[in-house]
């Protein structure tokens, strides 16, 4: 069964401050090293010290961006920059923003969720990387501490849990207008009665894993070493739980986009690699003047993502190809090992003929070779630039898809979605005592 419960969260101090843009930062995976520049700027008290401080060069394994962390995380909290609950409670928690001119609230909540070692009602959609993993892994081995939420969904069709959340919530306790023009709203809750009620609602439910996959791994992991050094611990140590926000799976405010493709292979040859391509795919070429608009190449590469067409774009410097699967039943080769569903997806028939079959890109080699970004306007630069030799353009997950595919214990590939609106990391902490 779920299991969830209330905690004391850990939260910048409102009698100390008043500008929470200033303290707040992005999400640790999406800080670029020019984000992180800024970001420390900012105030000295910058989130970002914590989730993504910089690394120097006389840097050992006494004293790096991990121990840094734990020293900061530690003296904010002495020094009452940082302070601790006095009550349990839950955290409601709403993001105001705005895609394709439509107006969106996204709405969460705070809780801790025992771990699901197991993954038999907590389900993941896609695989992990091992990198990933090992850095935060040794973020919480130092600071001993959910720094920051992973994002799940559960099924809540007429939206209870919802509806009595926002009967019980009045002032918030911060209103941020943060680094992407969202406006971010965060309550506390604690009333038992109410906690009690999301508790039994929630205990026969499958969650899903919408962002966070390495963090939800990784508190796995760091729970199983605690457990071999502590022979003495019980099933319900905190170690055993992880801070996260449940969303409503079929909230209104949810968007998912795609993650796009950069790829490094200096050995690609582009006539041959179109040649093997016309196996799978209806190829259409298209040049881009040297004049045009980056703007309006952004939007000609938008429109060409048709849904009802298995498709993609492979921009090379300067030119692009459309490429159209000829027939999806060219995907039946893996019908052993995998579902319907999984074959079906953009980022299953990406990976399997275009990247594994022709490019011998496999699991093995991927971080290698694979790198992702979420901006097509990036996917095209990077590859102007000579950084990469070529990106793939992809069309968003579908939510059914995400479902389906995370109901069945399937594993999509690496990055196969982009959940938006991004969580404000800075908000709420959990410090686990041992």
């Amino acid at each position: 069964m779920v299991k969830v419960k209330p905690f004391k969260g850990i939260t910048y101090n409102t009698k100390r401050f008043t500008n929470f843009e200033n303290l707040t930062s992005p999400p640790y995976d999406i800080i670029s090293k020019n984000m992180q520049d800024q970001l420390y700027d900012k105030s000295k008290y910058n989130f970002v010290r914590l989730i993504f401080g910089k690394k120097k060069n006389e840097d050992d394994i006494l004293h790096n961006c991990y121990t840094r962390a734990k020293e900061f995380l530690e003296k904010w909290i002495s020094q009452s920059i940082l302070i601790e609950s006095k009550n349990k409670s839950i955290y409601p928690y709403k993001i105001y923003y705005k895609i394709n001119n439509q107006k969106k609230i996204m709405n969460g909540f705070f809780i801790l969720l025992k771990l699901d070692k197991k993954y038999k009602k907590i389900r993941a959609h896609e695989k992990t990387l091992s990198k990933p993993k090992e850095d935060r892994l040794n973020l919480m081995r130092n600071c001993k501490a959910n720094l920051e939420p992973i994002q799940l969904l559960y099924v809540d069709e007429n939206d209870e849990i919802n509806k009595i959340i926002n009967k019980n919530i009045n002032d918030p306790i911060f209103e941020i207008k943060a680094y992407d023009s969202f406006k971010h709203k965060l309550w506390k809750l604690e009333d038992n009665k109410i906690i009690e009620y999301i508790e039994r609602n929630l205990n026969d439910k499958i969650l899903f894993i919408a962002d966070g996959h390495h963090r939800y791994q990784t508190a796995i992991n760091y729970a199983n070493e605690m457990s071999e050094k502590y022979h003495n611990y019980n099933d319900d140590s905190q170690f055993n739980y992880m801070m996260v926000i449940l969303i409503n799976m079929f909230d209104k405010g949810l968007t998912i986009l795609p993650t796009h493709r950069l790829i490094k292979k200096d050995d690609v040859d582009i006539k041959k690699f179109l040649f093997k391509l016309d196996k799978y795919f209806n190829i259409i070429e298209k040049n881009i003047p040297d004049d045009k608009n980056i703007k309006k190449e952004e939007e000609i590469i938008e429109d060409l993502a048709e849904e009802n067409k298995k498709q993609f774009v492979l921009y090379f410097k300067n030119k692009y190809y459309i490429l159209i699967l000829k027939n999806l039943n060219l995907m039946d080769k893996f019908k052993d090992i995998h579902s319907k569903m999984w074959r079906s997806l953009d980022v299953s028939i990406l990976q399997k003929l275009i990247l594994e079959e022709i490019l011998g890109i496999n699991q093995e080699n991927l971080e290698n070779h694979v790198f992702y970004t979420r901006e097509i306007e990036e996917a095209i630069n990077f590859v102007n630039e000579g950084k990469y030799n070529f990106s793939c353009i992809m069309n968003s997950t579908k939510i059914n898809e995400l479902k389906t595919i995370a109901e069945s214990g399937e594993h999509m590939p690496q990055k196969s979605t982009y959940f938006l609106p991004k969580m404000l990391s800075g908000l709420v902490m959990y410090k686990i005592k041992i």
